[in-house]
């Protein structure tokens, strides 16, 4: 770095994409150099803190920048840059997921590069839709978009299929029934279960084969003559986002010999909250509890709140076969009308799950109130429990509403609490933007015959709030352990990507609200005054999704970077251990550093932390083609009919509109319309080239349903005059 420019960053705070390019600098000019976090900061003289940094580091890693040698520190990826003696095109390397498109090609999404990388189909080297890759990229002259070749296929997304199987004679052939690049598996003929011509069935792919036109080989693991439409296209969906659907022999064995109840002995060396008032709130068709909140006044006038989580770890021991396929599993996936669980039933909907008038084990966050609601005193440890009532969200706001009910001044004073706990979040730079949740009504077949958008009252941020007190809580009490640093598992979230940030501010200036970018609290504030203003300006509704879009995406990492989207220093996740197995992993760590300090290989559990972040992804990717999946089916049964709708987004195939009250999207397409349209740059406006119609983001339209694609998930309409 020259001299030159070390006075502009010294002393300060550098964002993430100046650090990363002061870190390029850093690296490159002594390619040999190798430096750790610590020396970084002392080298570049910034105040920036030893994890922003280090993760500032790890995503020039992934990128194929750095390389990460022992000990924590890193060198420049010699493999990155031109090698003076080498012929060969300079070219970068990149980690990431690839999406193939209808012509074969696909594009890589790397997360922190700006554009997708675009693969020509015959660089694709065997990789499938959803593969995690290693491709490489030659460095981009001027204003061209990256393009390269996948060199190495880090993880398949997709190992089993369904398909109806077909008799070739020397052997059968299973056809995928999604579109997709697999366009048959071979199945030898004593590797097919017995399948009948014609049976859909699922096949296990145990031969990649070689080259560009290798042929698969597989065996059949599931007839599925006797499963339902639904069930097959269900099983599909968890199947090609790369979930199993059944638990190992040794896992099922292991977790048949875990004896049911308390042990008295065991609760000797727990805290005791058994003659404590305690109750669950959750969903109506929730089948596993994985928090209770409990309430108690103590003598010196102060009360108590324990925010008390399922023990999964007291079942789930550390490198069991078990544990191992928790992890592989990671989450819990929950589809529209099933859940594929990350526990096998046993667990997770039993022995685990806080069910009322039966006592449990537990992990517990305790928190002392004084009477103007200061939290006093702390307190973590594994604990017993009986719950004594399950709520319902519903029931439980009928209580907030009316003041009456069980356990009314219990649940009146948690809600009032919470509400302090919430202005506090946002007083501080919290962000409210929250997606609209999806839920279907459906019939005895699984059909949906009706669709309504989740409402968030009082009752559901009460459990949301005293969940986030309990996370930041504990990612605290391990953050502010003496040095050196005790790794653990953080979730963070990264400040939003300033050119994103731009763009989207100038979108919003041109349907009139303006956005303030200075600082991040000026842009927190901001974005909440773009939440309230879209609850009565339809046009500024439309502007939520793409506001998301412009925030970085959570992650586990062992960085503690912080949450910029809840305004918190330090955070993790500590409340569904049934269900996430970053929690479990924050259960067990957390508990070995109660009464001491231990201290976990951080390399190892940064590389759970990122397979973690990988299974969320592809659960989250799971989850909305599942409600997409449904909203097709839902409108598929009304083709003909009008509804009313909004202007949704625009391409230059034509308009996007979403439904009013199924918020099913769907395309009107230009060559639909009576006249030619014009699409504007800014891809707000379309316009009539005959009558200068106008057609903008943010119309409310009337349309009909023309056609619904379930293959392709695709919905067609036309507009009504």
């Amino acid at each position: 770095m020259s001299r030159k420019q070390r006075p502009f960053i010294k002393g300060k705070k550098l964002p993430i994409r100046q650090l990363k390019t002061q870190l390029i600098k850093l690296f490159s000019k002594d390619k040999s150099k190798r430096l750790n976090a610590k020396q970084v900061i002392k080298k570049l003289k910034i105040s920036n803190s030893k994890d922003s940094v280090e993760h500032a580091l790890l995503k020039l890693t992934d990128e194929g920048l750095l390389f990460n040698i022992k000990d924590d520190k890193y060198r420049w990826d010699r493999q990155a840059s031109v090698d003076a003696q080498s012929k060969s095109t300079p070219s970068k390397r990149y980690l990431g997921k690839i999406e193939i498109i209808r012509s074969g090609a696909g594009y890589v999404i790397v997360e922190g590069l700006e554009n997708d990388i675009y693969v020509h189909e015959k660089n694709l080297n065997g990789a499938m839709n959803k593969d995690v890759v290693t491709v490489r990229v030659p460095q981009i002259r001027g204003k061209r978009k990256p393009e390269g070749s996948v060199i190495k296929i880090e993880k398949r997304a997709t190992t089993h299929l369904i398909g109806r199987l077909r008799d070739d004679r020397k052997h059968a052939i299973v056809y995928p029934l999604s579109h997709g690049p697999i366009k048959d598996v071979l199945v030898k003929n004593e590797d097919t279960l017995d399948a009948s011509d014609g049976d859909p069935v699922v096949v296990e792919i145990t031969d990649w084969g070689q080259g560009q036109n290798k042929k698969l080989w597989g065996r059949v693991t599931q007839v599925m003559s006797d499963a339902s439409e639904n069930d097959i296209a269900m099983q599909n969906i968890l199947l090609s986002n790369g979930f199993d659907l059944d638990f190992p022999p040794e896992v099922l064995e292991q977790v048949k010999d875990i004896q049911p109840g308390v042990d008295e002995a065991e609760v000797e060396h727990r805290r005791d909250f058994r003659p404590v008032t305690t109750f669950t709130i959750d969903p109506l068709t929730a089948r596993d509890f994985d928090d209770a909140l409990s309430y108690e006044e103590l003598e010196d006038g102060n009360f108590e709140i324990g925010v008390h989580i399922a023990d999964v770890t007291h079942y789930v021991k550390e490198d069991s076969p078990l544990d191992k396929e928790a992890l592989n599993r990671s989450t819990s996936v929950y589809l529209v009308d099933r859940v594929l669980p990350m526990l096998p039933e046993k667990l997770s909907n039993d022995l685990c799950s806080l069910n009322p008038h039966e006592d449990r084990y537990t992990f517990t966050a305790s928190f002392v109130f004084d009477s103007k609601f200061r939290i006093v005193r702390e307190w973590f440890g594994r604990s017993v429990i009986h719950s004594d009532r399950r709520f319902t969200y519903e029931e439980a706001q009928e209580v907030i509403e009316t003041g009456k009910g069980d356990y009314a001044k219990e649940i009146l004073l948690l809600n009032e609490v919470a509400h302090k706990l919430r202005k506090q979040k946002f007083k501080k730079g919290a962000i409210a933007f929250e997606s609209d949740e999806i839920k279907f009504e459906l019939d005895e077949q699984g059909k949906p015959i009706g669709m309504y958008v989740k409402e968030r009252k009082d009752a559901h941020m009460l459990i949301e709030d005293f969940m986030l007190l309990a996370n930041k809580s504990v990612a605290r009490f391990i953050a502010k352990k003496p040095a050196p640093e005790v790794p653990f598992i953080y979730r963070v979230h990264d400040e939003p990507d300033p050119s994103k940030l731009a763009d989207f501010a100038l979108f919003a200036k041109e349907l009139g609200y303006l956005m303030e970018l200075n600082t991040p609290a000026q842009i927190a504030k901001s974005f909440n005054g773009l939440y309230e203003a879209a609850k009565s300006n339809e046009q500024l509704k439309m502007l939520e999704p793409l506001a998301i879009r412009t925030m970085s995406k959570a992650e586990y990492t062992s960085n503690n970077i912080g949450h910029y989207g809840l305004a918190f220093e330090h955070y993790t996740h500590f409340t569904s251990p049934i269900r996430r197995y970053s929690d479990v992993l924050v259960h067990r760590y957390l508990d070995k550093n109660l009464n001491g300090t231990f201290r976990v290989n951080k390399e190892e559990l940064e590389a759970k932390a990122r397979h973690i972040s990988l299974q969320e992804r592809r659960a989250t990717d799971a989850e909305r083609e599942s409600v997409k999946y449904k909203q097709v089916e839902y409108i598929s049964a009304h083709i003909g009919e009008e509804f009313e709708g909004t202007v949704s987004g625009m391409i230059d195939r034509g308009v996007f509109v979403k439904l009013q009250d199924s918020l099913v999207e769907g395309m009107v397409t230009f060559n639909r319309m009576d006249e030619a349209f014009e699409l504007e740059e800014s891809r707000l406006k379309a316009i009539g080239k005959k009558s200068k119609r106008i057609i903008a983001m943010g119309d409310h339209v009337t349309v009909r349903i023309e056609s619904a694609d379930m293959e392709t998930k695709q919905v067609e309409m036309s507009f009504v005059e």
